[in-house]
């Protein structure tokens, strides 16, 4: 009888041991995943999560941020669309941490814990082509207001450039909010930061500069703290030619301290053996595509205000991304594909809008956009005092402008000119990216195989790779000889990439792909015919 109730016991204990969430099971690869990019020593968290002590004593918070769904501060809807990058938990995510917390944040098995990511300073892509970096520090006020101020700096290029990628390295992390980033070849920019006694300019002081102005160049992906930047897919570009000025829009976020800020900016360009068949454009959904114009953008006090856009496409585009931005007023994105036919396909959905939280979002796939199809843009506002983020009171009468106590409807639309094929590209294998994953060692696999050299649709190299850290992937031929290197230490979290290479003008024949990290290697072959 004592046997059988000792056993009764150890096989509780045993079942018990065996269904504990533990940190080194369960949370630290939901936390490295998910969390540690921003914090980290360095980053913009402001606290850091790199390890069990840090974590742990930070736990109820954690519970507290991940059950509201206030952090990771994703904020597209999910039952809408799906985009690259997605950050947001699952509620079985969401319950491991709860059940952690609330069993008293076990450690577990060290041995099981995964290797933190490896992080690596000063770019999250590789080593950049180009390092544009402010001339000078700037000083922003301690005057608990936002300050929007434009820095220009010259290329120095002297010959025309494909431009893949640009990063922004803020310099105080405390205060960059966001940054636009513009090219412009007048000089005119320039001319009026020199005009002006302190480095930059405020667009205010010249009323022939601001964002309409800039509107009229070309615009370059803009930042956001906490997304990694993306390349641009194999054979697509944006151009940055000869003589280019970088103009740099930053907003700086309230500080009642003087803060002192000196940013750079990383330009990624295409290699010399990169084909570029496709220059990436944007088209900027604003008041003018809305009734009324830039005159009827108008909110006015303790009104709850909701404004329709619609763009009709006078070509066939392949939407590669989206960029909703709305100041301290907005709530709420609806944005669809309206087609011919009446059906409809989605691109994002926001519901809790936060000024402190927006981003860009690039989709899995192309969105097709056929000619004679409708972009809808629903936008809606909170002028009243049951607004807790309203930035005036009482509220007051608010139109378009820059400033955050204006308000905005702007929504950019990433782009390319369609062609045959475009509707089998995509750029994520997953549905989603929210999933546990823990894979033994890199695995990679390369499709279509064969390949035509002529096709439009490009090779998708798919790899997983168990911890986070710089990946290199290059492609050489049958003499190994280098073909392309399409990566060179980016970094890429622990889990489910793919990227693309574009085998035009290639030459017939075997060719080998080789991903390395610093779990080692895996190579696999293609041929292109």
């Amino acid at each position: 009888m004592c046997r059988n109730i000792l056993l009764i016991i150890l096989s509780f204990v045993s079942f018990h041991s065996y269904g504990q969430v533990t940190y080194a099971k369960d949370i630290a690869p939901i936390i490295f995943n998910h969390c540690t990019t921003c914090h980290r020593p360095g980053e913009i968290g402001p606290m850091s999560l790199t390890n069990y002590d840090e974590i742990s004593a930070w736990a109820p918070t954690i519970k507290y941020v991940t059950n509201a769904r206030i952090m990771p501060p994703w904020k597209a809807d999910p039952n809408y669309q799906h985009y690259l990058d997605e950050n947001y938990l699952s509620q079985t995510q969401i319950d491991k941490i709860k059940d952690w917390v609330d069993g008293g944040t076990p450690r577990g098995n060290i041995a099981e814990e995964p290797a933190l990511p490896n992080f690596p300073q000063g770019s999250l892509l590789g080593t950049p082509d180009l390092v544009l970096s402010f001339e000078k520090a700037y000083k922003h006020k301690g005057n608990g207001q936002d300050n929007y101020r434009y820095f220009v700096i010259p290329s120095k290029l002297l010959e025309n450039k494909k431009l893949k990628a640009i990063e922004m390295r803020p310099g105080n992390t405390k205060i960059v909010h966001h940054a636009l980033f513009f090219a412009d070849y007048s000089g005119k920019a320039r001319g009026y930061d020199l005009q002006t006694p302190e480095y930059g300019f405020d667009p205010d002081e010249f009323s022939d500069f601001g964002l309409f102005e800039t509107l009229n160049r070309v615009q370059y992906p803009g930042y956001v703290p906490g997304q990694k930047p993306r390349y641009f897919p194999d054979g697509l570009a944006q151009d940055m030619n000869a003589g280019a000025d970088l103009i740099i829009q930053m907003h700086y976020a309230p500080s009642v301290v003087d803060e002192i800020d000196s940013s750079s900016v990383n330009i990624f360009f295409a290699d010399e053996t990169e084909v570029i068949t496709r220059k990436v454009a944007d088209y900027i959904m604003l008041p003018t595509n809305l009734p009324g114009g830039f005159a009827g953008f108008r909110i006015l006090a303790n009104q709850v205000k909701t404004f329709d856009g619609s763009y009709t496409a006078p070509i066939d585009a392949s939407l590669i991304g989206i960029f909703p931005h709305m100041h301290m007023l907005g709530k709420k994105w609806e944005v669809y594909i309206e087609n011919t036919d009446g059906s409809k396909e989605n691109l994002i959905k926001i519901d809790d809008w936060d000024f402190n939280w927006q981003g860009g979002y690039y989709f899995k796939k192309f969105m097709i956009l056929k000619k004679g199809a409708k972009v809808k843009a629903r936008a809606i506002y909170d002028n009243t005092v049951d607004n807790p983020t309203n930035p005036n009171s009482p509220p007051k009468i608010v139109t378009w402008g820059e400033r955050t106590q204006d308000e905005m409807y702007y929504l950019p639309l990433l782009y390319v000119p369609y062609k045959a094929g475009d509707e089998n590209i995509v750029f994520d294998p997953e549905v989603s990216t929210v999933k546990d994953f823990d894979p033994t060692n890199v695995i990679a696999k390369a499709y279509p195989n064969p390949v035509s050299s002529t096709s439009n649709v490009p090779v998708s190299i798919e790899f997983d790779i168990k911890n986070g850290g710089p990946v290199d992937i290059t492609i050489t031929d049958i003499e190994g000889r280098m073909v392309r290197q399409l990566r060179k230490q980016e970094f890429f979290g622990a889990g489910s990439h793919i990227v693309h290479w574009s085998p035009q003008g290639q030459l017939s024949g075997n060719y080998f792909i080789k991903i390395s990290n610093q779990d080692g290697s895996v190579v696999t072959s293609i041929l292109v015919h």
